[in-house]
């Protein structure tokens, strides 16, 4: 029997899925095998840009002021931080786990970098969500615009763990392309590669489940 594509696989499961009165995310649950992650070089912690998104607009937070926080803000930023910004937070650790929790992603011009994580590592940094550097020179607008079509996998110290790779309303071919680049990633990060997924599944948030590895 011929090996089935994963475009096949997500057609297959969204035929299959019943139709919600919500937009469903379509995710991964990935399984790893014959690795010890208890050792931090073993977890996989790395960002991919989705080829064709995630279907949704994503919230982006920006550390920034002056012309800088206001491109980012014409840009579809969701929040842009200036000093006084970033000092309430500092000051209100709820307040900054709530903004946390809500941001997608972050973004900070360089200067702020030391600030965030002496006064918001220890909210940020558990989550993912340490801001990555605006280098000098390029351009917020075009980082935002990135950021909007990314994902963070993030293993930390468990055998399984899940990633959104868009919505259901995607085309499936557009699915499939999003799943490819993903488990190149994380074939790439690991250290035997594909060798050590045990198996990958593909799902809707309240539908059923296809084997994809």
């Amino acid at each position: 029997m011929a090996d089935v594509s994963i475009e096949e696989i997500v057609k297959e499961l969204l035929e299959e899925s019943p139709q919600r009165n919500f937009m469903e995310s379509v995710d991964l649950a990935i399984n790893l095998k014959n690795l010890d992650l208890n050792q931090p070089k073993n977890r996989i912690d790395e960002e991919v840009v989705l080829p064709n998104g995630l279907g949704k607009d994503l919230k982006i937070g920006v550390f920034a002021k002056g012309d800088v926080g206001i491109q980012a803000k014409q840009a579809g930023a969701a929040y842009v931080f200036d000093d006084a910004a970033i000092e309430a937070m500092k000051d209100d650790k709820s307040y900054a786990k709530t903004i946390a929790e809500e941001c997608d992603f972050f973004i900070a011009e360089t200067q702020y970098m030391q600030v965030i994580g002496k006064t918001l590592g220890t909210v940020l940094g558990p989550r993912g969500k340490m801001p990555v550097p605006l280098l000098p020179g390029k351009s917020i607008a075009d980082m935002i615009q990135t950021k909007q079509s990314a994902v963070r996998i993030r293993s930390k110290d468990k055998m399984t763990f899940h990633v959104s790779v868009g919505r259901r309303n995607m085309p499936p071919e557009k699915l499939a392309q999003n799943i490819e680049t993903v488990l190149g990633r994380v074939e790439r990060a690991l250290v035997k590669g594909k060798h050590n997924i045990r198996s990958v599944h593909v799902t809707t948030t309240m539908g059923t489940s296809k084997k994809v590895i």
